[in-house]
Formats: structure tokens, sequence, C-alpha cells
């Protein structure tokens, strides 16, 4: 007869919306676990310094505890869960954890893609793993599905990645709101935080994006190198010229492969109205991904939320608990500890489609001197979209253009000259443009 298994014992850290979820997954899915991982899972201690969530959900009193310490200290926990957030103490826990011979859960995006090569390498050093699924894509298991992809070299990865931004840019292109107005939405709703800098700013999706390059593409990514333009800056007019042309403007964190190297950028650009990223609307998150042997997959779902990132959590506990995940961080090439650092591209090397919006005084031959400007520097205009209104004095209008493909830093130095010229009231707008047909998104 077969000796029953101990129960694998966790400390979950950080008892705040999404702690809180976990510990209820946790309990409430205690036995369900337990027939599919074939061990009971305990959770034995709930850590943190504010308690009011855990008593509003109920959970149960003896096992909140304050002390760190006293759970470091104990030889019966196995898996330490971080949900707290942050890259300081977090990281000092999550190094203690991992010292004392602990495995790690983690959701902390930034942590991971400022420390995961120092971390992963430690843990592997002490033999235990550290499991980050929930910190990518909520509920979506990115992280799980890139490793079924071993068989493909990963030629492109698109992502919508951060819910507060999406649902802004939806609120912005089906309603006609302001920035502004979308935002003050977001807040009232709880889909944005009160400071909202690392989500509209771009900070979050570049978080998310070194993970995933880092693992696409088996290199060491440097966060720190990302060209990064979030939507704070984003004009409801463009919004809507855009939608004109048959566009719909997202925040997208683009992963290419090159013969010399990784693109990597977070920017705001506009999708074909064609691509499935394009119907992706309100919090939810998408991730578009090209092999050479599947082409186009995507992932698609709650991106955030606290039952949506437990789940991945909970499915990270539950693969540490059974064995799987320390058998693919043992095994598998694909860790950013085991592997040299990427050459990530300039910006400027880009090559891509652009929507440009000048405000021009519209007297003949401002057009045509913009366009000799661009063509000196090998960009071809595709198309010009100027509205008829009534002209006022000293008034300047909006004259929007979208070209061929062209590289980046061609453009920025065409650009600087067109906004020097006087009859254009710089800077002007550019938003890059992502076609719909996967052979135009990469360039191998």
């Amino acid at each position: 007869m077969e000796t029953a298994k101990p129960p694998f014992v966790v400390a979950v850290v950080g008892c705040g919306t999404v702690g809180g979820a976990t510990c209820v997954l946790l309990d409430s899915q205690r036995q369900a676990l337990a027939e599919r991982v074939g061990r009971e899972i305990e959770l034995r201690y709930i850590v943190d310094v504010n308690f009011d969530m855990a008593r509003k959900l109920d959970l149960t009193e003896t096992k909140f505890c304050d002390d760190i310490a006293t759970v470091m200290a104990d030889d019966d926990v196995e898996l330490i869960v971080e949900l707290i957030g942050g890259t300081t103490l977090a990281r000092d826990i999550v190094t203690q954890a991992v010292t004392a011979g602990k495995h790690v859960v983690t959701a902390n995006k930034a942590l991971m893609a400022k420390y995961g090569v120092e971390l992963f390498g430690l843990a592997r050093a002490k033999g235990v793993t550290i499991s980050l699924e929930a910190s990518c894509g909520g509920g979506i298991p990115l992280i799980r599905s890139l490793n079924s992809l071993l068989a493909n070299r990963i030629d492109a990865l698109y992502g919508i990645v951060n819910g507060t931004c999406n649902y802004i840019l939806t609120e912005m292109t089906q309603t006609g709101q302001s920035y502004d107005e979308a935002l003050a939405d977001a807040q009232r709703d709880g889909l944005a935080e009160a400071d909202p800098a690392l989500d509209v700013g771009g900070g979050d999706s570049a978080h998310k994006l070194a993970i995933l390059a880092s693992l696409a593409y088996g290199m060491q990514v440097d966060v720190d190198q990302i060209p990064t333009e979030g939507i704070d800056s984003l004009e409801s007019c463009d919004v809507k010229w855009g939608h004109e042309l048959g566009y719909v403007v997202k925040l997208l964190a683009i992963a290419q492969r090159f013969h010399d190297g990784i693109s990597l950028r977070v920017k705001p650009v506009f999708i074909s109205l064609e691509h499935p990223l394009a119907w992706i609307s309100g919090p939810f998150n998408a991730v578009s991904v090209y092999g050479h042997a599947t082409g186009h997959t995507m992932y698609y779902g709650r991106g955030a939320g606290g039952m949506p990132t437990a789940s991945a959590v909970v499915g990270d506990i539950c693969q540490v608990a059974s064995g799987a995940a320390a058998h693919e961080f043992a095994s598998l090439g694909v860790w950013p500890d085991r592997n040299a650092p990427a050459v990530q591209l300039p910006l400027r090397s880009v090559r891509s489609r652009y929507y440009i919006r000048m405000m021009v005084d519209d007297h003949p031959g401002v057009l045509a001197q913009a366009s000799t400007i661009l063509g000196e520097h090998n960009i071809s205009i595709c198309s010009v979209l100027q509205h008829e209104t009534r002209r006022e004095a000293d008034d300047f209008r909006p004259l929007v253009i979208t070209t061929y493909r062209a590289k980046e830093g061609d453009l920025q130095d065409a650009m600087k000259r067109i906004d020097a010229l006087d009859d254009i009231d710089g800077p002007s707008v550019v938003i890059g443009i992502v076609d719909e047909h996967p052979e135009e998104l990469t360039e191998i």
C-alpha cells in the first residue's frame, strides 16, 4: 500500500487583492487540488502587516503572521508565495526564501524583469525553483504556452499586456472620450490606480515584455534598454483619424527577431481592424506569438484582477507541489540565467509604417516641402488625409500622412527638419502602424 505523502506547506506573503484571492482558492479548492496534485496543499501562514483584507474574506485568523522570520524558520514550509510587489522588500524576501531552501512563486513582474537573472541563478544554486506564471498575463498561461512552443523559432511577439491602458484606449475609440475622461472612469471603476503612471506610462508593459522576450528567445533582456512610450500623451483626434483610415490604437509590447539581434519596444501603435488584436477591448489582455512552425497563435483572457491572477499563482503552486516545476526549471534551457545577454537593437533600426499628424499653416507648397524632405530620407507617402474646414487667420490645420515601411531613424531625422519649417507647428505626432499580414510583422 502506497504511503500518503505529507502535506505541501505554503506561506502566502502579502494579503492584498491577489494574495487574498490566492488564500481563498487554496482553502476553497483544497480537496480538489489534493486530488489533482496527489498531495494536500496546506496554507499554514498568511503574512502581512495589515489583515483587513484577510478578515474581510473571512480567512482563518490562526494563520495570520506578521513576522516573516517565523515563516523562514519553519522547516515544514516548502514554498513562499511573494505577492507584496515592488523590488526592495520583495527582493529581500525572495532571496531569504531561496537561501533557506524554499521554493518561490511570485506575480511580481518588476522584480523578475529587473532581478530575474540574479534570483534564478541563486535558486538554481540552492536546488529550488522560482515560478512566475502570474507575472505576465494574470490568468492567461503565457509562460506555459511559450514553453509549449519549444519546437519553434519565435519570430515575433505582440502583446496587449496592460488592462488599464486597454480599457482607456477602448473608451477613447468606442465612445470618443478624451484620455483624461477615460482615465477618470477607469479610476472610478477600480481599473486604474490613483497614481497610474506605471501603467499609462508603459513601464508595466515593459516589465512583462522583458520577461516574455527572455523566455521566448532564451536570452537575458535588459529592461532598462527597452524603448518605452505610454498612452498619456495620446490625443483623441489621432484616435479618430486613425480609425477613419482603418486602424485602432493599442499599447503594444513588441518583440521581433532579426539576424543581428532582437528589437523590443513598448509603444502605442495603430493596428489594422483586420488583425485579431484589434478586437481586444476593455481590461482584457492578449498576446500574439509568431512561430516559424506554428505560424500565428494568440492567447487571450483577463490579464489582471484578484481571482484570474490567483488562478495562475495556485497553478504554479500545484506545479511545484507535483514536482513538475522542478523538472522544467532544471532541464529547460530557456531560463535567462542559463543564457547570454541579448543584443537589443536600437529603436532607430526598426522598420515600420507610420501615421504622421502635422499642424500646418496651409499655404501652397507646404505639403510639397514635407514630401520632399521625407523623400530625401527614403520615406514614401502612402496616403494623405485632410478635412476641409473654414480657414481662420494664423490657424494651423491638421494634415495626416501615412507612410510605407521606413526606418525609425530616417523618420526621426526627417521629422526634425519638417518640424523646423516655418509653416509647421511642431512637434508633429508620429505613431507606428502594424498591418494585418504576418509576413509584414517580421523581417528575419
